[in-house]
């Protein structure tokens, strides 16, 4: 069965410019607003010798603490392959350790460590200058407005 491609002749076809109108404008600024924001703090944790991926498992454990390994996968938007090997490579650098579940002899809880607590709060000082930087061009209040909506923007998505 062919899908049907429904047919317009004044379709708005997604470009970039500033001012798109097309449906996919959005996405693709947010995409590329991300690509930044990811490039610039990748910058901040390459001396520590984490990436971002490492710091996404960290934030998950010192905002939840212990947490298995297998809702790590889902807080994290990663496959459990990909979850697997970050805690390995935390694991490796004293940063994050494995836990036993009571009750489950299959399931591992991770756990960050004080060294894993350590790195995290170093991220957070070589970060903050870069961060400032990302949102210098937008003006007084425009950076907590910009966070505002993005994070109702999300929040709409944990509603539906």
């Amino acid at each position: 069965m062919t899908a049907r491609i429904p047919r317009r002749t004044t379709a708005s076809r997604a470009t970039g410019r500033a001012g798109d109108a097309s449906p996919f404008a959005l996405g693709l600024l947010l995409r590329r607003a991300h690509w930044h924001a990811a490039a610039v703090m990748a910058e901040a944790l390459r001396p520590l010798g984490i990436e971002l991926r490492h710091f996404a498992v960290l934030i998950v454990l010192v905002d939840r603490g212990v947490t298995v390994q297998g809702d790590l996968v889902a807080a994290t938007g990663s496959d459990k392959a990909g979850t697997g090997r970050i805690v390995d490579d935390l694991e490796r650098r004293g940063l994050a350790v494995r836990k036993s579940v009571p009750g489950d002899r299959r399931a591992r809880a991770v756990e960050i460590t004080p060294a894993g607590l350590e790195l995290f709060d170093a991220a957070h000082v070589a970060a903050e200058p870069l961060a400032e930087g990302l949102v210098a061009v937008l003006g007084p209040g425009e950076p907590e407005q910009l966070r505002d909506l993005l994070t109702r923007f999300l929040s709409a998505d944990d509603q539906a």
